[in-house]
């Protein structure tokens, strides 16, 4: 019997608040943020909820919004040629980032809900990469990258162009 899923809120880093738990319903025909399916990797950011699920009988990305109580439909992304793994969003949930498999090739891709398209940022990185994450405002990607024989983490901009890391700060 699978349990309903429920998310502790770390809402004294989050909110200044104490941490709560929230427990979202339960839809057995997978509508709602708990169902009947696997649903993996779950990040938080702002109001919404991004995880991976096998709800559509492919591993897809699902985003859910904690205020309307809703999944929210993302056109285009989903590929039934493409295994997703780690998303992550941007703080307004207009951005969603994620490390995708297709045809043997990893890729690190991002979709824009406004615009509805989306992007392999990696497509010229001849390496594996994994593991990516977003700023809160959308503009700087990190990954982990097999391009020099060992898992080094690379920035890029949400144009799919490399940063420089900062070596020196002050």
């Amino acid at each position: 019997m699978k349990f309903r899923l429920l998310l502790l809120l770390l809402s004294s880093v989050l909110h200044g608040c104490s941490p709560q738990f929230v427990n979202f319903p339960f839809d057995p025909g997978g509508r709602s943020l708990n169902s009947n399916f696997s649903d993996l990797q779950p990040r938080i950011s702002g109001r919404y909820i991004v995880f991976v699920s096998d709800r559509s009988g492919s591993q897809n990305l699902y985003l859910y919004d904690t205020v309307m109580h809703n999944l929210v439909d993302l056109p285009g992304l989903n590929a039934i040629d493409m295994v997703v793994s780690s998303p992550g969003l941007s703080e307004d949930g207009r951005l969603i980032v994620f490390a995708g498999s297709r045809e043997g090739r990893s890729g690190i891709y991002l979709y824009d809900r406004t615009t509805r398209q989306l992007r392999n940022l990696t497509e010229n990185l001849r390496a594996e990469v994994r593991n990516p994450t977003i700023t809160a405002d959308g503009n700087t990607i990190a990954f982990e990258s097999s391009a020099n024989g060992q898992w080094d983490v690379l920035l890029y901009n949400r144009d799919g162009q490399p940063l420089d890391a900062l070596t020196n700060p002050e």
